[in-house]
This record gives structure tokens, sequence and C-alpha cells, in this order.
């Protein structure tokens, strides 16, 4: 039996239902020039507390968000309900306060336990040598592997998330956003290896005319681009988030470059960070750049196609790249470039290239949770393919998003774009 197909590529139909041009729809920057730099958590996250221990944690469900707090020195658990067929991802965001002091070796760990307390995974990720606080998120995951029968199981596991690096007790808790992931089992074997390995060449950056595209505050409010030359501006201390749909079989190159202000007698170290995050928040790439006041550019290799095997690679690039769905790129300007330059506001061009034939992907037996981050899988949960998100929702429930793109001033064009897949949907209470 061959794979699934899912008909016309999802990326086809998305752009072929984009709008043309409406005038009197627009869309203010997510964040003012003159706003405190914040992260915008998701409207519909539930406050939930973390725990020293595992008798009383919270449970978490998959296709859900959350808001928590991460004290300085212990470690926060939550607990999960897991069945034997379903890959199971938790993604952390930590949010320190933008006043907060912070080293290179800070950061935030997530890791997913089983009921006796042993690790399946974690993953650390630290602030590094730019010093500059700004949302950080790790990635745990519970694998189905033959190889590794303890956390293959269904039952009861937990979501540990803990600060790394060096502490003091009158330091502020940190912010934190909990997202969890489900991945439906396939109805047939795929390949069990990694892919061959692949040239890193960077292509050229992509040129053309820029356009104005203001980013948005966190993953929830992550703003749709596809292949183009997006144009923002960013204070210091300030973090944007896009969203670009890679189907299967797609790559995804990403250049961040940050324009001349003027020469400085100093540089600013990691005066702009770039990132690439997989479907559920994984970080596959991260790229800085010093500043001296001269244009300057950061650059991510091109990620693998996209491909269900990737994740059998050892590397973080290759591996993270194992959904069709949505892609995150975070861009965030160091506070430190208010010492040196001032307060800014910093222009900034991303040049984002997309390349690759999309193919059909996995025969998958289920559906994803959440199902509007993913490529849709055909034949399962509904006959159009698309991402409905409501389990059972009526077609009414269902509606593309349009996302009005602006840029106010200088006889900016007023661009009305389809969000990628974004699906409104009726949502059911969370538990």
């Amino acid at each position: 039996m061959g794979r699934r197909t899912t008909g016309p590529g999802w990326r086809a139909v998305c752009r072929g239902a984009v709008a043309a041009a409406v005038l009197g729809l627009w869309a203010p920057s997510a964040v003012a020039a003159d706003a405190e730099p914040s992260y915008g958590f998701a409207p519909d996250a539930r406050t939930v507390p973390g725990v020293a221990g595992t008798a009383q944690a919270v449970p978490l469900t998959a296709g859900r968000v959350y808001r928590s707090s991460l004290p300085v020195s212990e470690a926060v658990h939550y607990r999960l309900d897991l069945d034997a067929t379903s890959n199971a991802y938790v993604s952390a965001t930590a949010v320190p306060p933008p006043d907060a002091a912070v080293s290179a070796s800070d950061g935030v760990r997530v890791s997913v336990r089983d009921g006796e307390d042993h690790t399946c995974s974690s993953e650390t990720e630290t602030f590094g040598g730019g010093q500059s606080t700004r949302p950080l998120t790790a990635v745990a995951e519970r694998l189905l592997n033959r190889a590794r029968q303890r956390c293959a199981t269904a039952g009861t596991y937990y979501a540990v998330v803990e600060r790394v690096g060096t502490t003091a007790p009158d330091d502020a808790a940190w912010d934190l956003e909990l997202a969890v992931y489900s991945e439906p089992a396939l109805t047939r074997p795929e390949p069990t290896a990694a892919p061959e390995a692949r040239s890193t060449e960077s292509a050229t950056p992509l040129t053309g005319e820029e356009v104005r595209r203001d980013g948005g505050t966190g993953f929830a409010s992550a703003v749709g681009i596809g292949q183009g030359v997006w144009r923002t501006d960013l204070t210091p201390g300030q973090t944007v988030f896009y969203k670009v749909p890679l189907g299967w079989g797609e790559r995804l190159q990403a250049t961040a470059d940050l324009a001349a202000s003027g020469a400085g007698s100093r540089v600013v170290v990691g005066a702009l960070e770039l990132s690439l995050h997989s479907p559920v928040r994984a970080v596959l790439d991260g790229e800085n750049l010093n500043f001296d006041g001269r244009a300057r550019s950061a650059s991510l290799d091109p990620t693998p196609p996209v491909a269900y095997e990737n994740r059998y690679s050892s590397s973080d690039e290759v591996k993270g790249a194992r959904f069709g769905g949505s892609y995150y790129l975070a861009v965030h300007l160091s506070a430190r470039m208010t010492e040196r330059f001032g307060a800014g506001p910093f222009a900034v061009t991303l040049r984002v290239r997309v390349e690759g034939a999309e193919q059909a992907g996995p025969a998958y037996g289920g559906q994803f949770a959440p199902r509007d981050v993913f490529a849709p899988v055909a034949g399962v949960g509904g006959a159009s393919g698309l991402p409905s998100g409501g389990g059972g929702a009526d077609d009414d429930d269902r509606t593309m998003t349009i996302v009005a793109v602006s840029g106010i001033g200088g006889g900016t064009a007023i661009l009305a774009v389809l969000g990628v897949w974004t699906v409104a949907v009726r949502r059911r209470a969370v538990p």
C-alpha cells in the first residue's frame, strides 16, 4: 500500500487563498518602540503551579499551553499521563524579568522522567556569551523506542523544569510557559536510520524588495511569513517571533541583517541572536553577531529537507526537522545595545528562503495534538485533510485567519495575508 497523500500541498493551498491588498485593515507593531520588551504568553494558557515533588504535581494535557513560575533554587514538577502509542514532547519557555542579571551559563533545563525518576530525555538551554535576558526554550521528549523500553510503556511520567547556572537567594522567580505535544504512531514502518550526510553550504541570502513585517511577542503570537525579505525595527532587549510553514520535503534558510548605526568605540558581543525552532519549539539552530556600528549579518545553515527519519540523527539541526508544520524564527536584540548605541529602534532585515518540493508525509494513524502547528494528516479525522484543532468541530467553527499586515506611515500599502493554515476553533474547556 502506498503512502497516504494530501492532494495539493497544504502550502500551495495557503498560497492560492492569499488575499490581495485589503484597504482599511491594519495591525499595529507587536511591541511599541517605547514599550518595555516582554514575552507574549498564549492568551488561552491556563495558570498552574509547579511543585517541588511529584505527589501534588498538576497534570498537563497534550495540545494545551500552560503558564507557571520557575523558582530560583528548586525544580518544579508537572504530571504527564502518557499512553503507549504516541510520542510526547514538553516545551518549557523560561522568561526572566527584563532587568534580571544573567551570565553565559545561566539557563533552563527540562526533563521527562518516568514514575521511578529515571530520565527519558533532558535538554538545557543557556544565555551564552551575549548575556542578554531573553526567553529561553528547552524541550524534552518521551519517544517510543524499542531500545529504551523503560520509557515506552503507558503510565504516569513527570515533566521537571529547573534553572541552571549561578543563582542567589534574592533572585526573582522566572515566568514559565509550558506546551505539551503528542505525535501519533505510524500505520506502517518508516526508515529507522538517520539520513545520509547533507551539504551545509548556504545559498546566497535572498534579495528583493523589503516588506514591513513586525513579529509577535511569543510563540503563540508568532507572525506568519514565507519566502521573502522582511523588515522590522527592534529596541534593545526585545525578542520577536515569526513562523514559517514547511511541508514534508522542504527546507529553510534564514539570515538576519542588523543595519549600520554609526561607528561605536566598543563592540557589543552577541548584539543580535537568531534562532530556529521546530513545531514543538525545540531549538534546531542559533547564530549571533557582534556589532560595532557597521552593518552585520547572522546566518543559519539550511535545514535538511523535512523528513520523519531525521529524528535518528545525532545533530540537533537535522533531528529537529522531523515534522511538517510551523517552524519558528526568534530574533533578539541585546539589551546591551543601549549602552553603546542608544535606545534605538534598530533596523533588522530577515531574509527567508524556502526550497524543495513538497512531498506526501508519513502514514500516521491519528492526529497530532494540537493540530494547528503541524502539517495536516490526510485521511484521519476529516475529509478535507485540513487541521481542525477542535476534535469534531463543525465546519462553521473552522475559518482561515486573515492577518492584516501594515506599515503605517511612508505610504506603505496595507496587505492582508492569509495566516499559514492557522485555524480558529471553538476551544473546549481546559482540563
